[in-house]
């Protein structure tokens, strides 16, 4: 999480303010794959999606992506959703109830991870070669 404070100074008394910028994340569905069961057409049993994640620091827009996969297990007795009327925002429901709040939150600090990285990239060291007289 990118931070940038602004210090103000008011009757001999300094407060620091925090404005934290903000990333957004889009899941979107890019496949499923289905089976048909004995009472049930097009049974979704995996998709696989993509996680997309922007902000955008002093005008410029950074993004980030990763892809992931879940698998769903034919339960009978399960509410049906018919596959034509699928939606994004349902599969991408299922998704997230399958990792959890804790699994959605690392894909996401993933991304922001990668993202951060882009904004202030990480200091690298260089192979410097040895000078000639080492020795």
């Amino acid at each position: 999480m990118e931070c940038s404070y602004k210090r103000s100074t008011t009757t001999n008394i300094t407060s620091i303010k925090k404005q934290i910028k903000m990333k957004n994340y889009i899941w979107t569905v890019t496949k499923l794959y289905t089976l048909d069961t004995d009472t049930e057409t097009d049974y979704v049993v995996y998709a696989i999606y993509d996680i997309v994640g922007s902000q955008t620091s002093d005008g410029v827009e950074y993004k980030a992506s990763l892809s992931g996969s879940a698998q769903f297990s034919v339960t009978e007795g399960a509410t049906f959703v018919r596959y034509s009327d699928l939606t994004n925002a349902l599969v991408i429901e299922w998704i997230q109830s399958e990792l959890g709040e804790n699994g959605v939150a690392n894909y996401e600090a993933s991304v922001g991870g990668m993202i951060d990285s882009e904004i202030t990239p990480p200091v690298s060291p260089l192979d410097t070669p040895l000078p000639l007289d080492f020795g």
